[in-house]
């Protein structure tokens, strides 16, 4: 049997893949993270399903109940939020999974940042503007960051950034990222991204932790900080231009 980590989306239900809600009806065992997936999701399971919320699971009994509905017959959906590739804790998983020789399938989902992305109606890569985009956090009570992936290093570059799990943190974030970008660069943060109860916060860098505090945010947010959310009269992409050619071999 197969255990399928799927990326439930950012929040709405509705944003789960269709290849994610097919796999997720086709397992007898689901495992999902309670404080995160939306409840409607679910529904999608077969009305006869184990469903089990991992959110004060430890790893060792997620591994254990992985390999415990292999070793019963039964295909296994554990559902994440977001996308599994970042930010999943999806990697020591499949590491176990591994050593207990049982196989797995990644069904990918829609990641916060891109839902964000969609809820501030930008594009994060830009012409002439900026065209790299940087996925990371900051080390506080969690695990420490690697040797040059500090927020004073990686402003450096000037490039889009997006933070997960920093809400929190968002006057540390301010203050590490102004030396680079100056007070009057477009900054976001966006919770709980395609929910309901959406939250989107918009300013400049100067004055982005201040609102955010201000509106209560403390978790299950995104920040961004970076010239491209505030773009106006770029160059046009090359990739509809006129000259651009278009002739097919």
């Amino acid at each position: 049997m197969t255990v399928y980590f799927i990326g439930a989306g950012p929040g709405a239900a509705d944003l789960i893949t269709v290849r994610g809600a097919r796999t997720l009806a086709a397992c007898q065992v689901c495992l999902y993270a309670g404080s995160l997936v939306p409840r409607e999701l679910l529904a999608e399971c077969p009305p006869d399903a184990r469903l089990v919320d991992t959110a004060q699971l430890t790893l060792d009994e997620i591994t254990a109940e992985l390999v415990r509905a292999h070793e019963e017959g039964h295909d296994v959906a554990r559902l994440h939020s977001g996308d599994p590739s970042v930010f999943s804790a999806v990697a020591e998983q499949m590491r176990r999974l591994d050593a207990a020789q049982v196989p797995y399938e990644v069904v990918p989902g829609v990641p916060a940042f891109a839902a964000a992305a969609a809820s501030l109606k930008r594009e994060l890569t830009v012409p002439t503007v900026g065209q790299t985009v940087i996925l990371t956090r900051v080390a506080k009570r969690a695990t420490a960051m690697p040797e040059g992936e500090d927020l004073a290093t990686l402003g450096r570059s000037g490039a889009l950034i997006v933070l997960h799990l920093a809400a929190g943190y968002v006057d540390r974030v301010v203050d590490e990222l102004l030396p680079h970008y100056g007070a009057d660069c477009p900054a976001a943060v966006v919770a709980y991204a395609s929910r309901p109860d959406e939250v989107i916060i918009r300013g400049t860098l100067d004055e982005i932790a201040g609102k955010t505090k201000e509106a209560g945010v403390l978790r299950t947010a995104v920040i961004m900080v970076g010239r491209t959310l505030g773009a106006e009269g770029f160059r046009d992409s090359h990739l509809y231009s006129a000259e651009r050619e278009r002739h097919v071999c």
